[in-house]
């Protein structure tokens, strides 16, 4: 009986430790696409005509 209550113990920590870090993760994903969205637009004008005149 000791054995099963450490054990049921230790699995209820393991799903508390994958939800923290299942957290975690979503945060750093959601940090990063908020930061893309924030960051302007650079000039599409400038890039055409140095890749037109390679061309």
């Amino acid at each position: 009986m000791f054995e099963y209550e450490i054990a049921t113990a230790r699995r209820d920590d393991l799903i508390r430790e994958a939800d923290a870090f299942r957290l975690v993760q979503e945060a750093k994903k959601a940090r990063r696409l908020f930061s893309r969205s924030q960051e302007p637009e650079g000039s599409v004008r400038g890039q055409r005509g140095r890749f037109t005149r390679a061309a």
